[in-house]
């Protein structure tokens, strides 16, 4: 048996083995088999060090994204966004770890008809925030504007990477004025957009917002009320693990295959 997981806490509502059991249905790995376990950051480590060799790749998700990096050898994205979703085993080696939410950002805009735009607002400051940056950096941005609750402490954390990426991070702080741009991006928590999610899906024709669950958001709402392209945290799961599953098993399974067992797991839900 061949073995994967996703990790993180909370971790029981996660959709990670929905898909990754669909992808091994579809591509035939009967002897690969795909859990789920609640781990916390302080956790991890001994957790990675418990593993066999009967162990191929690990999804990790919050809060184990920035402690996986002191866990194995990150790629330069990894590196980059300083958070690692992935963690790649073969025996005899190091732990690689990489990050395949920026990829799967990228993926999902191109999925809904965007690939290049100018400039990004982005809502939240934390780990999806920084992937949200880069991506919209590699899809040409030179202007991202964040809004953050804790202002001075968000220009501090993305200072470096707007050198490192050339590209302006204007930060302001969390009000009922945002930012317009090309495309918008809420990396916040369910229910922190509601009370500007009228000012938000005003600010860009589209708009990503990282919830599947529950689903429609107030944002998600209030920008289809106004016209905008919506695009939602399903999206994200999917296209990030499509590149997940790459890394583990060495093959390519369709979007659609596992779009269709992540709505078949929330119960039909179309976005």
């Amino acid at each position: 048996m061949i073995r994967c997981a996703v990790l993180g806490s909370p971790i029981e509502h996660s959709l990670s083995p929905a898909l990754h059991r669909a992808a091994y249905r579809h591509l035939g790995l009967a002897d690969w088999e795909y859990q789920r376990h609640e781990v916390d950051a302080d956790q991890l480590g001994g957790f990675v060090a418990g593993l066999d060799d009967s162990w191929r790749g690990l999804s990790l998700t919050m809060p184990l994204k920035v402690v996986a990096l002191e866990l194995g050898e990150p790629d330069e994205l990894a590196v980059l966004a300083e958070a690692g979703n992935t963690m790649i085993f073969e025996a005899g080696t190091t732990p690689r770890v990489y990050n395949t939410d920026v990829g799967g950002l990228v993926s999902a805009f191109a999925a809904a008809g965007v690939d290049k735009v100018d400039s990004a607002t982005v809502l939240g400051s934390g780990a999806t925030a920084r992937s949200s940056v880069i991506s919209v950096a590699q899809m040409g941005a030179g202007v991202v504007r964040l809004m953050a609750r804790r202002p001075e402490h968000a220009r501090d954390v993305f200072a470096g990477l707007a050198d490192r990426l050339e590209i302006a991070v204007e930060v302001v702080g969390w009000g009922p004025r945002v930012p317009e741009s090309d495309v918008l991006i809420s990396t916040v928590t369910k229910g922190a957009t509601d009370p500007v999610a009228e000012q938000a899906a005003a600010a860009a024709p589209v708009i990503f917002d990282v919830i599947y669950d529950p689903w429609p958001t107030a944002l998600a709402v209030a920008a289809g009320a106004a016209g905008r392209t919506v695009i939602n945290g399903l999206d994200l799961l999917v296209h990030q693990a499509v590149g997940q599953l790459e890394l583990m098993t060495g093959r390519t399974v369709p979007y659609a295959v596992l779009l269709d067992a992540g709505r078949a797991a929330l119960g039909g839900v179309k976005g």
